[in-house]
C-alpha cells in the first residue's frame, strides 16, 4: 500500500516546486515508509510514497514505460497483474520489473483509458502521458483506496491520496462547505464526491478523470457499478451456497500474494470469520503455516465479541492474539482527527485504529470481512426498511403524506411509553418515500435534531439543502427498484465507501499496513448482486445465503447469534470519564466561534444524555469529532462554513 501525490499546472511551461510537492509527499510518509520518489518535467510533477508488498527490490515509483513518455504513481494491488503481463507481453510490452505498478503503464498503451476495465483488485493511481498530454486520475470500483483532487485558481488541478497532502498547498482555498457539513451531521461522514472543503473532491469510487493540457476542465467519468442483475432461472439453494463458498475460496486465494508477513483480523463475526475459514484452508493445503489472527476485546460483554473469535481461532488453529481496548484511552480522540482529515464521526475507528496497531506488530498484509453486509444484506435496518415499506406500500404516497405528516408532526415522542404509544416514528415513516424513509433509519441526526441543531444563519447558508439529497442522487441511477437491492445499492454508493473503507484505509495506514478485502472482489461482487433477495434476507436472518453455507465450517452459535457489530461503549462513556471532556468541547469557543450552532441546543443534548432520559451519544460524538476537527483546522483563525 502506497501514498500517491501529483501536480498538473495550469500553465505548462510553469515548473513545479520540488519543495512543494516533497512536503505534499512527505504528508503522507505513514502510507508508504519503505520509499519515497518523484518525478519533475514541465508543468507536471508527481509523488509517491511506497510500503513494500510485491517486487521488493523492485517496482519504485514513479515508474515509466520503456522510452518514458508514460510515467504512473499508483496505491493499491492488482491481484491479475500476472496473467496482464503474460498478455501484455505477447503483445510486444517489455518488462523491466515484477511489480503489479509496471502493468498499468503498458496496459494504458495498449488499451487507453479502458485499461481499468482489466484491473482485478483495489486501486488510485495517476498517469502522466506526455506525448498525448494527458493526466489520467482512475479509482477502484468499490474505492477500497481514496483519491481526492482540486482545480486551483490558476487553473492548476492537485491530487493526493490523502487530503492531509493538498492541504500542504499554499493556493488551495480552506472554505468549509456548508453542504458537506450538513451530510456530515445526517450520515457521520462526508460522502463522495465532496470533502468538507469546498475546493476539493473526492474522485468517486469506480470513475477516472482524464485531463487533457488545453482542453476544458473535465467532470468524472464513471467506467463500473453494481449491476444488480437478478437472474430469474430457478436455483437451488443448496448449489448456490456451495458457488458462494467456491467464489469467496478463490477470491481470498488471489490476496494472498505477498512478500511480506500476512495475517487477517477476527473479530468473532460471520463475514471475517469466513474469511479466515477459507484462508485457513488454503495455507492449510499449500503447507504455508497458520493464520496470524488478531482481534480487539471490550471491557463491557454487551460489546465483547472476543470468545467467538477465539473459537474460530481454535478451530482454524490460527495463531491468534487479542488485547483488550483500555477504556482510558481517550487520548486517541486527536489522534483520530489528525488520521480522517475532516470530520468523521463512525465510533469504531478507535478500536479499528488499535486493531491495525496490533495486527502491524506481526504482519505486513492483512485481510479483512468488510463489505459482506452490503453485499448479503447483514445490516439489521433492512429488515426495518422492508417492514416499513410493507406499510407504505398499503397506501400511495400523496395520501399517506396528507394523512400521516400532522400526525407525525402533532404526536408527542413518548420515549418512555409503552411501545404501542410510540406511534410517533410510525407515522413520520408513512410519510416518507422509500428513499427518505431509509435515509431516516441510517441517520445519525435525523431532520428534527438537525433543525434544532443549526442556528438561524446556517440554515440560511444551506438554502434548503438537505442530505437527504445524497441519497436521491444515487438512486436515481440505481440499476435496481427491488426495495432491498436498492438499499443496499445505496449503502455501497454511500456507507459502504465513505465511511467503513475510509475508516480501514486510514487506520491502517497510520501503521503502514494494507488491507484487503476478499468479500469486495468485484468479481464476486457482480455475482451476488444477481442473486435473489430473498437468498440474502430470508425469514429475517440477515445473510441467509452464507450462513447456510457456512454451516459445516463455523458454529451455529456464531452463525445465528445477534449481530454485534464492531462498537464501542460511548453512551457511558459520556456520562462517566468523558462527561467533562465532551461539555467543555461542546460548549467551548471552537463550535461557538463557527455560528453553526444552537447553544441551547447544545446544552440539551449533553443534559438529556447525561440524565439517562435518552441515548444522544451518537449525535454528541459526531459533534465532538466536528470540534475536533475545527480545534485542528482553524488554529490560525477560526473556520467557517461559508455560502456556495
Amino acid at each position: 500500500m502506497c501514498a500517491i501525490t501529483g501536480i498538473l499546472m495550469g500553465d505548462p511551461a510553469a515548473p513545479v516546486s520540488g519543495e512543494l510537492l516533497r512536503r505534499m509527499n512527505d504528508a503522507q510518509a505513514h502510507r508508504g515508509p519503505d520509499q519515497h520518489g518523484l518525478h519533475l518535467e514541465a508543468g507536471v510533477g508527481l509523488g509517491h510514497r511506497r510500503l513494500s508488498i510485491i517486487d521488493l527490490s523492485g517496482g519504485r515509483q514513479p515508474l515509466f514505460n520503456e522510452d518514458e513518455s508514460v510515467v504512473v504513481v499508483y496505491n493499491g494491488e492488482i491481484y491479475n497483474f500476472q496473467s496482464l503481463a503474460a498478455e501484455l507481453s505477447a503483445r510486444g510490452h517489455r518488462f523491466r520489473t515484477h511489480s503489479d505498478t509496471e502493468v498499468i503503464v503498458h496496459a494504458w498503451e495498449e488499451w487507453g483509458e479502458r485499461c481499468v476495465e482489466r484491473f482485478r483488485g483495489m486501486f488510485a493511481f495517476g498517469l502522466w502521458d506526455r506525448a498525448r498530454q494527458t493526466l489520467f486520475l482512475a479509482r477502484d470500483r468499490l474505492g477500497i483506496k481514496p483519491l481526492h483532487y482540486a482545480w486551483l485558481a490558476d487553473g492548476s488541478l492537485i491530487f493526493a491520496s490523502e487530503l492531509k497532502a493538498l492541504q500542504q498547498h499554499p493556493a488551495l482555498p480552506r472554505s468549509i462547505a456548508p453542504d458537506a457539513v450538513e451530510d456530515y451531521f445526517a450520515f457521520g461522514y462526508v460522502p463522495e464526491p465532496k470533502t468538507i472543503f469546498a475546493s476539493v473532491h473526492k474522485l468517486p469510487a469506480g470513475n477516472t478523470l482524464r485531463v487533457r493540457r488545453g482542453g476544458p476542465r473535465p467532470e468524472p467519468e464513471a467506467w463500473w457499478d453494481v449491476p444488480f442483475a437478478v437472474k430469474h432461472t430457478p436455483l437451488d439453494a443448496g448449489a448456490v451456497g456451495e458457488e458462494l463458498l467456491a467464489r469467496l475460496h478463490e477470491a481470498v486465494r488471489v490476496r494472498l500474494i505477498a512478500e511480506v508477513p500476512l495475517g487477517a483480523f477476527l473479530s468473532g463475526g460471520v463475514d471475517s470469520s469466513a474469511v479466515v475459514a477459507m484462508m485457513a484452508q488454503i495455507m492449510d493445503d499449500t503447507n504455508a503455516g497458520p493464520v496470524n489472527t488478531c482481534s480487539i476485546a471490550f471491557g463491557d460483554p454487551a460489546f465483547n465479541e472476543s470468545r467467538y473469535a477465539e473459537q474460530v481461532a481454535r478451530r482454524y488453529h490460527t495463531e491468534h492474539r487479542t488485547r483488550q481496548l483500555d477504556p482510558d484511552r481517550f487520548d486517541l480522540l486527536d489522534t483520530l482527527s489528525r488520521l480522517y482529515d475532516e470530520p468523521y464521526a463512525d465510533s469504531s475507528a478507535l478500536p479499528t485504529y488499535l486493531l491495525c496497531g496490533l495486527a502491524r506488530e506481526q504482519v505486513t498484509v492483512a485481510l479483512s470481512g468488510d463489505g459482506g453486509d452490503e453485499n448479503l444484506a447483514g445490516y439489521r435496518r433492512y429488515q426495518w426498511h422492508l417492514d416499513e415499506q410493507r406499510l407504505r406500500n398499503l397506501l400511495p404516497l400523496n395520501l399517506r403524506r396528507g394523512l400521516f405528516g400532522p400526525l407525525g408532526r402533532l404526536y408527542p415522542p413518548l420515549y418512555r411509553a409503552p411501545r404501542f404509544l410510540r406511534a410517533k416514528a410510525t407515522f413520520q415513516a408513512m410519510a416518507r418515500d422509500a428513499v427518505a424513509g431509509y435515509f431516516n433509519i441510517i441517520a445519525v441526526l435525523d431532520d428534527n435534531l438537525r433543525e434544532q441543531l443549526y442556528s438561524p444563519a446556517f440554515k440560511q447558508c444551506l438554502q434548503g439543502y438537505s442530505a437527504v439529497e445524497v441519497l436521491r442522487r444515487h438512486a436515481t441511477r440505481s440499476p435496481t427498484d427491488d426495495p432491498l437491492s436498492l438499499v443496499q445499492y445505496l449503502d455501497m454508493k454511500t456507507y459502504l465507501v465513505d465511511d467503513i473503507l475510509t475508516k480501514v484505509d486510514r487506520a491502517s495506514m497510520a501503521h503502514a499496513l494494507e488491507v484487503r478485502v476478499p468479500l469486495l472482489d468485484h468479481e464476486l461482487v457482480e455475482w451476488i448482486s444477481g442473486l435473489p433477495p430473498d437468498l440474502k434476507l430470508k425469514d429475517r436472518d440477515g445473510k441467509h445465503l452464507l450462513k447456510s453455507a457456512l454451516r459445516a465450517h463455523l458454529p451455529a452459535d456464531l452463525l445465528y447469534r445477534a449481530k454485534t457489530g464492531f462498537a464501542v461503549p460511548l453512551a457511558a462513556w459520556f456520562r462517566g470519564p468523558l462527561r467533562e471532556r465532551v461539555r467543555a468541547s461542546l460548549l467551548g469557543p471552537q463550535l461557538a466561534d463557527t455560528g453553526l450552532f444552537e447553544r441551547g441546543f447544545l446544552v440539551h443534548l449533553l443534559d438529556t444524555h447525561d440524565s439517562g432520559r435518552r441515548d444522544y451519544s451518537a449525535a454528541l460524538w459526531s459533534l465532538l469529532m466536528f470540534e475536533a476537527f475545527l480545534k485542528r483546522e482553524g488554529a490560525g483563525e477560526p473556520a467557517r462554513a461559508e455560502a456556495a
